[in-house]
């Protein structure tokens, strides 16, 4: 088991040679003159436009947390999710990782019932995995049906419908066979069924189970809005491209806009930490098939490179504030 203990370092090491050979193609010194000729409307556009797409996702979950009655509100939902992001950035994987501090942060911080803080975080993973998986494939259609190329895109195409499709049986299986997920579970984690901290697993599955039942059958209205929210945080999403994208005057066409697109989200699929080295990839790639210019497609990296930085400073700066309480 020693190759798993150097599986992250393996991981961040392949991520930095593949953006470090990517990089080592792009015009570097083109990248002062892009950034600094965004006007100051730009900058607070852009900011403004990035924070509204993280209270939307901080919303969502703040929809869940109160359909199933925790005391808990904005501000510290806020605090988790971003220290929560910042450990699944440093993590290797597609954005997953600091998902059990979370349920932490819930159980333990706020002396929720563990049952409750798992449905929560769970249903909220899930409207964002679903969401996800089935905006991209609407986006794969789209970019192969036009210009004929279904061909080059249908690996692309079963992939992505096998995950929705595993997902939607996943969450069927919840509702109405939920004792075969734990039958799963149990077999899974059996040499560790005798540890004190596992002893009233069926207990708490029975549990979230049953509530999550009742909020299917009660909460419709709820479980919609949340849903109508994932969808709104992917149009900001959308409109965040094109607005990197307007800022170094790139008018794009609807496929090209798409193949972008499509490229990017796809980057971030990849079991690279915050998809280092795979992002510019994908944008090299997309930028040279479509004979944009380069000097562009530096001036984009950079600037989702100083998000991510952004980003994940306010996230350590969640997660120092979240061990202090």
């Amino acid at each position: 088991m020693s190759w798993l203990k150097s599986l992250p370092l393996s991981l961040w090491l392949t991520a930095l040679l593949l953006a470090g050979g990517v990089l080592g193609h792009l015009p570097l010194a083109a990248i002062g003159n892009s950034i600094s000729s965004l006007s100051s409307g730009q900058w607070l556009g852009w900011t403004a436009l990035n924070l509204s797409i993280i209270s939307l996702s901080t919303q969502r979950w703040q929809l869940l947390t109160d359909m199933l009655k925790l005391p808990i509100n904005f501000s510290e939902l806020l605090l988790i999710r971003q220290a929560g992001q910042a450990v699944s950035f440093i993590t290797p994987g597609p954005q997953f990782g600091g998902e059990p501090l979370q349920i932490y942060w819930l159980h333990r911080g706020r002396q929720a019932p563990l049952h409750r803080s798992l449905l929560a975080l769970g249903l909220d993973r899930f409207y964002e995995l679903w969401i996800n998986f089935s905006v991209l494939l609407l986006a794969v259609l789209l970019l192969a049906s036009p210009a004929g190329n279904a061909g080059d895109w249908r690996s692309i195409l079963s992939i992505l419908a096998f995950v929705l499709l595993a997902l939607s049986l996943f969450g069927r299986l919840m509702l109405q066979q939920p004792q075969r997920i734990l039958a799963w579970l149990n077999r899974l984690t059996r040499q560790w069924q005798h540890h004190p901290r596992l002893q009233n697993s069926q207990a708490h599955w029975q549990q979230l189970t049953t509530e999550l039942k009742q909020a299917v059958a009660r909460q419709k209205r709820v479980l919609l809005q949340a849903f109508m929210l994932s969808l709104y945080g992917w149009a900001g999403l959308i409109a965040e491209l094109w607005l990197l994208l307007s800022f170094f005057g790139l008018e794009t066409d609807f496929s090209a806009f798409l193949l972008i697109f499509v490229s990017m989200r796809l980057s971030f699929l990849l079991p690279l930490p915050g998809g280092v080295g795979s992002l510019e990839a994908a944008l090299f790639w997309g930028f040279h098939t479509l004979n944009l210019p380069l000097e562009a497609a530096m001036g984009l990296i950079a600037l989702m490179r100083l998000r991510d930085a952004v980003l994940l400073l306010s996230g350590f700066i969640c997660l120092r504030l979240l061990q202090r309480r």
